[in-house]
C-alpha cells in the first residue's frame, strides 16, 4: 500500500496523533515566553533623575535615580536608561538573530536528519503562541522579581526537551528517505495508540526516495528565472514587513501608557480573532489570498499612522495609542498567517522549500530590527507607529503585484509556472482587445 492508504488504516488523526499534537501546541506557550521575555524582564519603569547630565559612573548614577515601580528588571538593576537604554533593545534583537541562525542551520537539517531531531528547536501553532503571550503577562503580574520570572519562564524548556525524545519520527519523512521499515514501525506505533489491533502495514518502495537534494539548484532558480526573481523580491519584502510590524508592536506593548501587564496580555489575546478572520476571507472568491493580505496590511498601516492624528489628550479610550496598536496587531497577525499559505501556493513544487526558506530568513531580519523601532519615540511619541504604518502600507500595495492563487492549480515545475503566466498575460491582452473593439 502507499503511505496515504496506510494512514487511513492506522487512523489519520486518532488519539495518538491528538496527544502528540497537544504536546506540540503546548510547546508554543514556552516559545511565546521566550519571544516576550524581554518585554517584562527589560521593562523600564517611570523614574526620577535629579541630575541634568548623566554621570559616566554607574555607581554615581545609582545615587541619583529613583524608580517609581514595584517590579525589578535588568533596566532597574543595571540602570539601563538614557544612553544605555539601547542595551535592552539589543538583547531582544540578539534573540531574533538567534532565530535567523537557527533558520539557516536547522531548516536544511530537517530534510537530512529528520523532523524529530531538529524539532528540539522548532515550534508549531500560532494560535497557542498568542495565548502564551497572555499567560506570560499573567506570570509577570504575580512575579515582580526579574530573575525569578526569567527562571520560571525558561524552566519548561527542560520539560519539553525531555518529552521530545518520546516523539516518533515523521513517517512521511522516513518514507521519502527510503527508510520504509522504520516508517512501518512508526505507523504501527500510531495504530496501537489509536486503539487498533496490531496491523500488517507493508508500504511500497518510494520511487524518488534516493533523489539528491535539489535545494541548491532551487535557490539558484529563484534568481535565474525572471518570474520567480520578481516574485521572490516582493515576497521577501512582505515577509520582512510582517515580522517588523508584528514583533515591533508586540515589543512596543511595554512602551504604551497604562497597565504594563494588561497591555502585554491584550497584545497576545487580540491575535485570537485573527485566525477565524483569515479562514473566512482567504476562501472567498471576492477576497482570496491576494486581496486579503493587501487589506490586512493596509489596515495595519492605517491604524499605526492614525496615531499622528490624535489630539494632545490622546483621543480618549477608543482612539488611544493602545487601541490603535491593538488594531494594528490584529490585522498584521492576520496578514502574517495568510502569507505562509500564499507563499507556498506562489512557488512551484520543485522550488517551494527554497522559496519559503529565503522568505523565512528575510522575516528574521525584520525581527532583528523590530526591538529598536520603539526607541524612536525619543524623536516623537508617534514616530515608531509611523515607521510601522509606512511599512505596512507599502507592503500591502506591493502585494497587488502578485497573482491570485485561490482555486488555481499549483504549478509543479518552473515550466508550468511560465506557461501559466504566459497564458494569463495572453488572456488579459485578448480581453483588453475585445473591450476596445
Amino acid at each position: 500500500m502507499d503511505l496515504d492508504e496506510a494512514f487511513e488504516l492506522v487512523g489519520e488523526f486518532g488519539p495518538r496523533q491528538k496527544r502528540l499534537t497537544a504536546f506540540l501546541v503546548l510547546l508554543q506557550v514556552f516559545v511565546a515566553f521566550q519571544s516576550m521575555l524581554i518585554v517584562l524582564v527589560g521593562a523600564v519603569p517611570e523614574y526620577h533623575l535629579d541630575l541634568e547630565e548623566i554621570p559616566a559612573s554607574r555607581e554615581v548614577l545609582a545615587k541619583h535615580v529613583r524608580f517609581a515601580s514595584n517590579f525589578t528588571s535588568i533596566a532597574t538593576e543595571w540602570y539601563l536608561i538614557k544612553h544605555d537604554a539601547y542595551k535592552v533593545s539589543l538583547a531582544a534583537s540578539l534573540y531574533f538573530a538567534g532565530l535567523l541562525i537557527g533558520n539557516i542551520m536547522f531548516g536544511p537539517l530537517s530534510d537530512k536528519l529528520g523532523r524529530k531531531p531538529v524539532y528540539l528547536t522548532g515550534s508549531l501553532t500560532n494560535l497557542t503562541f498568542a495565548v502564551g503571550i497572555a499567560i506570560y503577562a499573567l506570570l509577570g503580574y504575580y512575579i515582580r522579581e526579574w530573575r525569578f520570572l526569567a527562571f520560571i519562564s525558561n524552566s519548561p524548556g527542560l520539560f519539553f526537551f525531555l518529552l521530545s525524545f518520546m516523539l516518533p519520527e515523521s513517517p512521511r519523512w522516513l518514507y521519502s528517505q527510503g527508510r520504509t521499515a522504520e516508517a512501518e514501525n512508526v505507523l504501527q506505533y500510531i495504530a496501537l495508540g489509536n486503539g487498533k489491533e496490531r496491523l500488517s502495514v507493508k508500504l511500497k518502495q518510494c520511487i524518488g526516495a534516493v533523489k539528491k537534494d535539489d535545494s541548491e539548484s532551487g535557490v539558484l532558480s529563484l534568481v535565474k528565472h525572471p518570474v520567480l526573481r520578481w516574485r521572490t523580491v516582493i515576497l521577501m519584502y512582505i515577509w520582512y514587513v510582517c515580522s517588523l510590524v508584528y514583533y515591533g508592536l508586540t515589543l512596543n506593548a511595554g512602551e504604551l501608557g497604562g497597565n504594563l501587564y494588561l497591555n502585554v496580555a491584550l497584545s497576545g489575546l487580540v491575535e485570537v480573532p485573527a485566525f477565524p478572520l483569515c479562514i473566512f476571507f482567504i476562501e472567498k472568491s471576492w477576497s482570496g489570498r491576494r486581496k486579503s493580505t493587501t487589506a490586512f496590511l493596509i489596515f495595519a498601516g492605517i491604524a499605526c499612522i492614525f496615531t499622528m492624528c490624535l489630539p494632545e489628550n490622546r483621543g480618549g479610550f477608543f482612539f488611544s495609542p493602545s487601541i490603535l496598536a491593538l488594531c494594528g496587531k490584529l490585522t498584521v497577525s492576520a496578514a502574517f498567517n495568510i502569507i505562509y499559505i500564499y507563499t507556498s501556493e506562489l512557488y512551484p513544487t520543485v522550488v517551494r522549500n527554497a522559496g519559503l526558506g529565503v522568505c523565512s530568513m528575510t522575516c528574521r531580519f525584520g525581527g532583528i530590527l523590530a526591538p529598536f523601532v520603539p526607541s524612536l519615540k525619543t524623536l516623537g511619541p508617534s514616530v515608531p507607529f509611523v515607521v510601522f504604518g509606512i511599512s505596512g502600507l507599502s507592503a500591502g500595495f506591493l502585494t497587488l503585484l502578485l497573482p491570485e492563487t485561490l482555486n488555481k492549480p499549483i504549478a509543479e515545475t518552473i515550466e508550468d509556472l511560465q506557461t501559466s503566466t504566459y497564458q494569463m498575460l495572453k488572456n488579459k491582452k485578448v480581453n483588453q482587445l475585445e473591450e476596445n473593439s
